[in-house]
């Protein structure tokens, strides 16, 4: 059974920076494409960034420059480093196993002064 579970959220104030982990387990995640998704309050879910095991990285718009997602092989855990953070980056933040489309729990990030 695969399980993946975020950490790293919370408070901070606009400019400020996170980093936010998500571990997995039941999988080698080193074979796999992994991705972090957000959801604000009243909105859908988006792409934030993905991983895949063998391509190129692939950003949302909006975090492009400002957010980058890394992967640790031998810990088993996908990394999302978030820098110059804005309040529109408010958000339950997920991180998604692609292939089996398997969600962690989610982990809050509030950006507010």
């Amino acid at each position: 059974q695969v399980l993946l579970v975020e950490s790293g959220g919370g408070l901070v104030q606009p400019g400020g920076s996170l980093r936010l982990s998500c571990a997995a387990s039941g999988i080698s995640i080193s074979v796999y494409d992994m991705g972090w998704y957000r959801q604000a309050p009243g909105k859908q879910r988006e792409m934030v960034a993905i991983i895949p095991w063998r391509a190129s990285t692939n950003y949302a718009d909006s975090v492009k420059g400002r957010f980058t997602i890394s992967r640790d092989n031998a810990k088993n855990t996908v990394f999302l480093q978030m820098n110059n953070l804005k309040s529109e980056d408010t958000a339950v933040y997920y991180c998604k196993e692609l292939q089996n489309n398997v969600w962690g729990q989610g982990t809050q990030v509030t950006v507010s002064s």
